[in-house]
């Protein structure tokens, strides 16, 4: 029972401190939602598609889905008339860059730099669909949607009511949050005072290896992975105040996850719109290594350069 309190105690504290963050933030965006700002800025982005392989409205469910969320992007590419190479775009932009302001935050208050999530997140997405456009000469039937639940084309008039809208909408995501983080920090906690993390770390050994970071790691990549990036960081949180987390191989595991997290519902969620998932699927995973790899590769060379200058430096004052 004492490692379910204490277990409990540190889910509940991360959950009250993540929660500070997606509170306001999905609070404000969901009521932007109602408002014309987010047509304007699609209007505003619209003559760029081109370059992306895209027509103009397409840019629509690319701001819902970095606003709000992947749902949203979804109920809004239903109401379009796509190919299945433009559907396709889509998916693998909004794979890599979906709710970039809510995670962007929530990455922010582990330690890392906004503008980094920003950089990678926005550079994989344009990346991708440039490359997509280019090298794809396929897709061009029109989707074929199958069938979504879409709530979100649901009228609400009234600020009153679109403020309550935004209250629930953002009372929903703590519930959520809470829902997995907590029994998520139980489990955690257990397989910590009882060692069991240990098998984790050597089961994870050959990821961290190839992606160049320490074993320390392997909690916050599983629960990324498999849950989300907000767990993810919920996990990172606990594990720099207790595991000594060194700054390295936070930014690298973290710049895994930003381009590869909640594989399996991020990738699911995409079938109902008629394009092939096991593609986006191996992009999304593929790219998260070969990043990965290359920067802490990078990252490296810099150090051992840095530590010969320093090594001279010495020799010269003696």
């Amino acid at each position: 029972m004492g490692m379910l309190k204490r277990g409990l105690l540190v889910g509940l504290k991360t959950t009250w401190m993540l929660g500070k963050i997606i509170f306001p933030i999905t609070l404000i965006v969901t009521i932007l939602g109602y408002t014309p700002v987010l047509q304007w800025i699609a209007g505003i982005l619209a003559p760029l598609m081109s370059w992306i392989g895209l027509p103009g409205e397409a840019a629509i469910p690319l701001v819902l889905g970095n606003a709000l969320n992947l749902y949203a992007a979804i109920g809004a590419i239903l109401t379009l008339e796509l190919t299945v190479k433009e559907v396709f775009i889509l998916a693998v932009m909004l794979s890599f860059s979906h709710a970039i302001i809510l995670e962007s935050a929530v990455a922010h208050k582990v330690g890392i730099r906004i503008w980094v999530v920003l950089v990678v997140r926005c550079g994989l997405a344009i990346v991708s669909a440039l490359l997509i456009n280019w090298l794809w000469d396929g897709g061009q039937e029109i989707a074929q949607y199958g069938f979504v639940s879409n709530s979100g084309n649901e009228v609400i008039e009234g600020w009153l009511a679109i403020a309550w809208q935004g209250v629930m909408s953002a009372s929903l995501g703590i519930i959520q949050l809470a829902i997995i983080v907590i029994p998520l920090m139980m489990f955690i906690q257990i397989m910590k005072e009882k060692n069991w993390l240990a098998f984790l770390s050597k089961a994870m050994r050959p990821l961290t290896k190839m992606l160049g970071i320490k074993e320390n790691t392997s909690t916050t990549l599983a629960s990324g992975l498999f849950f989300g990036l907000s767990f993810g960081a919920g996990v990172m949180i606990q594990a720099v105040k207790e595991d000594g987390v060194k700054k390295k191989d936070l930014y690298l595991a973290f710049i895994f996850l930003v381009a590869c997290h909640a594989v399996v519902e991020d990738t699911l969620i995409f079938i109902p719109l008629g394009i092939p998932i096991l593609p986006l699927l191996i992009i999304r995973v593929v790219t998260a290594i070969l990043l990965t790899v290359a920067i802490a590769y990078v990252w490296r060379r810099v150090e051992k350069k840095q530590q010969l200058e320093e090594g001279k430096e010495a020799s010269y004052e003696h």
